[in-house]
């Protein structure tokens, strides 16, 4: 009995969102006397960094520092409307919303600035740090809570923005009826090395190294950890997770996080990352992002380093001790493939 090694390799090409009635987000933006502004969606952050990003998106827009904005994910009765947070679309379709209103809101602001410094709004720049000057003379400048008290105590006028974000209609063929659901893709390749034990079944991961493509990275940090977490939540889909035996019937399933196995501390392997930056046309300042592609290649990729390893084929999730035993058994004993 031994110990096999295998290396397997998995690609996947992913759409960003959906197409169903132009899959729309909304986004509202204002600000209060002190300048600073709220960003209201229905969007909600699961943790994947939706927040931070449409704040930046936000500030970026208007032109103020980022600590400037709030972004408040209220619900669907006090919030505008939102498809919801799945199918990898925050950053493209809410950020894009979010872009809109502060565009809007941003025409408002300088509008109100003008009036104050008595230019021209097109004379107007922003300095990213909270003030606002005339192009080539920035000793003429207005900061940003003193624009915001006088558009609303002075001026009577709302620093808002509105903002929605529709996917354009595809155009359909005529012959064939063929249409695009998607405006852009997002990109990965993970390869996965593995170690199976041939007396066991177990399977334990080696090491992963992928390179994702997910047009403009508007937080690298962020980004990356969602890249590493969301592999082991494919390592998990992979070789751990599943309610088996019992499934539908819960009555003698696992009962608690310590009877449901999931990968630990001690799971974890060596994961080097490449993130490529090809700037989508439609996204906003280029953004796709990651979203479920971070699991995604995770899967095929083991279930081939498994078969590069010993031999057998894989095709039912998760991929158990007992279910790559049986397999090995099988076919007469581990058959490790050439690695190249």
């Amino acid at each position: 009995m031994a110990k096999h090694r295998g290396r397997g390799i998995a690609s996947i090409n992913y759409p960003i969102g959906m197409n169903l009635g132009g899959d729309p987000s909304q986004a509202l933006v204002h600000s209060n006397p002190s300048g600073k502004f709220t960003v209201s969606l229905s969007s909600i952050d699961l943790g994947q960094g939706m927040k931070s990003v449409t704040r930046q998106i936000c500030a970026e827009t208007l032109g103020v520092p980022v600590e400037d904005v709030y972004v408040d994910t209220a619900d669907s009765d006090t919030g505008p409307h939102c498809m919801g947070s799945f199918a990898s679309r925050g950053t493209h379709r809410v950020g894009n919303a979010v872009m809109a209103a502060a565009k809007e809101a941003r025409g408002v602001m300088m509008e109100a600035a003008a009036e104050e410094l008595e230019v021209n709004a097109a004379d107007l720049d922003t300095d990213g740090r909270g003030n606002i000057h005339v192009k080539g003379a920035p000793h003429r400048s207005i900061s940003t809570k003193d624009v915001a008290i006088a558009a609303q105590f002075k001026q009577g006028k709302t620093i808002s923005g509105r903002g929605i974000f529709l996917v354009p209609l595809s155009e359909v063929n005529p012959e064939t009826g063929e249409m695009s659901p998607a405006t852009c893709y997002a990109h990965a390749c993970l390869v996965a090395e593995v170690e199976v034990d041939d007396e066991t079944g177990e399977v334990a991961m080696v090491r992963m190294d992928s390179a994702y493509e997910l047009g403009r990275a508007l937080n690298p940090r962020l980004v990356e950890q969602q890249l590493i977490g969301g592999a082991w939540m494919g390592i998990s889909h992979a070789l751990f997770e599943t309610p088996e035996p019992y499934y539908p019937d819960p009555a003698h399933g696992p009962r608690d996080f310590v009877e449901y196995l999931m990968p630990g501390p001690g799971d974890i392997c060596p994961h080097d990352i490449a993130v490529l930056e090809r700037p989508a046309a439609d996204g906003p300042f280029g953004a796709k992002g990651p979203g479920e592609m971070c699991a995604n290649p995770v899967l095929p990729a083991v279930a081939n380093a498994i078969f590069n390893a010993v031999g057998v084929r894989m095709d039912e999730l998760p991929i158990t001790p007992e279910k790559v035993l049986r397999a090995i058994k099988a076919q007469g004993g581990a058959r490790p493939q050439a690695r190249r």
